[in-house]
């Protein structure tokens, strides 16, 4: 029997939560895509930075003797610069694996204290020179970007090979003459000469520990902000799938969390699409062939219907509806909604001649437009929802598209609906046929209609 371990994963602990190894792959490569870039965006600034160390180094006097047989500085500085490209395009090609970043840390920190390290020798001084310089804040900044990762372990690395380095040039200072630690205890003398004040050095290696330990606790917290973002991302994205991208927008972003018996009235065009003879000629196809062009018909409608603002309410067989101003308020519903059906009727024209000329059925394509005030919100209980559109603006619209077949037409709208639609813009690009006083079957009375060509 395979012992578990007794202590548990501290990095996966630290960096990521318990919980995280139970997120969805698709969630973890998500993240994995982000921190990937970010690590790019880290050897960009790990860069930026030798830039600058080298512009600054060569700009500045130099104190070297003339016979000195070696500078620090400007080798330290090349193969950082080559290490740093060579992360780059290393990052570039594939993901790089923890210990190279753990490598990376150990070159940034060394790159730094070699640099301080260097100061006694460029201006002849003692070791204890070195500990005053202020180059020493930069380790705040090595530190800092490792919290673009969002993993608080690479921050603790970098925090405690900060401190284990200083604690290293520490022990040199005291070890570099025997007969001298250059150890005081006067604060003043410390100040205003070379000596080294042990508490005050301590102070240092203290403030690196504590501000990586607040920023390792922080990512922690920023990175459970994080997942959650990512899930809210791609339950948006799969949302998508099922609802219309501005309903999906809706459930993800909303303020308030969707509850049943919640809607919203507004003024909103209702367009319903149908294929005229589909039940029949399912009904005589094999259901592969049936449900093949089933997805093509949507595949052609649905963009069409989008284009124009629309939201996809739902699919019913061979029946689109759409709702235009309903998810969304929208000052030009009318008009998108009519000019959606002409267009939609156009592409079921090209797409209907494609499949003649593979020999293969189609049935005509026709659509309804109607408008008027709607209620739009969710139905259901606490377990299972959906987002409908109520109103008789709905019914009326499903009524037009069958009576189609009985005015000879493929798509019909309201005369009032027209009529608010040009108000909105709309300008039919071919002749409109007034049709007034209809029956419409289930309809009360009669109704003004428009005959779109």
């Amino acid at each position: 029997m395979e012992k578990k371990p007794f202590l548990p994963d501290l990095k996966q602990w630290i960096a990521k939560g318990p919980s995280e190894a139970e997120l969805p792959q698709r969630v973890r490569s998500a993240i994995s895509k982000q921190q990937d870039q970010a690590e790019m965006m880290v050897g960009w600034i790990q860069l930026s930075v030798v830039l600058i160390f080298g512009t600054l180094y060569l700009i500045s006097p130099k104190t070297f003797n003339e016979d000195a047989s070696f500078e620090p500085v400007p080798w330290a500085l090349s193969i950082y610069f080559v290490l740093t490209v060579i992360r780059l395009i290393w990052g570039h090609l594939r993901r790089l694996p923890d210990w190279s970043l753990v490598i990376s840390i150990c070159f940034d920190m060394g790159l730094l204290m070699v640099l301080i390290w260097s100061f006694h020798i460029q201006y002849g001084q003692p070791p204890s020179f070195y500990l005053k310089a202020p180059t020493l804040l930069y380790v705040f900044i090595f530190i800092a970007m490792r919290a673009l990762r969002f993993e608080s372990w690479l921050v603790m690395a970098a925090g405690g090979i900060a401190a284990a380095g200083w604690g290293t040039m520490i022990l040199y200072v005291i070890t570099a003459d025997p007969l001298n630690t250059m150890i005081t205890r006067d604060y003043v003398t410390y100040m205003t000469s070379n000596a080294i004040l042990l508490g005050a050095e301590f102070d240092k290696i203290i403030s690196i520990l504590l501000v990586t330990g607040i920023m390792a606790l922080a990512l922690r917290r920023g990175r459970a902000l994080l997942v959650r973002s990512v899930i809210e991302q791609q339950a948006a994205q799969r949302l998508s799938r099922f609802f219309d991208k501005g309903v999906a927008r809706q459930i993800a972003g909303g303020e308030e969390h969707l509850v049943a018996g919640q809607g919203q009235s507004r003024e909103a065009a209702i367009l319903n699409l149908d294929m005229r003879g589909f039940t029949r000629l399912a009904e005589q196809r094999d259901p592969d062939e049936v449900m093949e062009l089933l997805a093509e018909y949507q595949q052609r409608m649905v963009p069409v219907l989008q284009r124009h603002g629309g939201s996809i309410d739902k699919f019913m067989g061979d029946g689109i509806m759409a709702t235009f101003g309903a998810a969304q308020p929208s000052q030009s519903y009318a008009a998108d909604a009519l000019a959606a059906l002409c267009e939609a009727l156009g592409e079921a024209d090209v797409w209907s001649r494609e499949r003649q000329e593979r020999g293969l059925d189609t049935p005509q394509v026709n659509g309804a437009v109607t408008h008027g005030r709607i209620v739009f919100g969710a139905v259901g209980d606490e377990n299972r929802l959906e987002i409908t559109v109520i109103g008789d603006a709905v019914n009326l619209s499903a009524k037009l598209e069958k009576h189609n077949k009985n005015e000879g037409a493929r798509g019909l709208a309201l005369a009032s609906t027209y009529e608010i639609a040009c108000q909105q813009g709309f300008a039919p690009e071919a002749e409109i046929v007034k049709l007034q006083n209809r029956q419409v079957a289930g309809v009360a009375g009669t109704t003004d209609l428009v005959k779109l060509a």
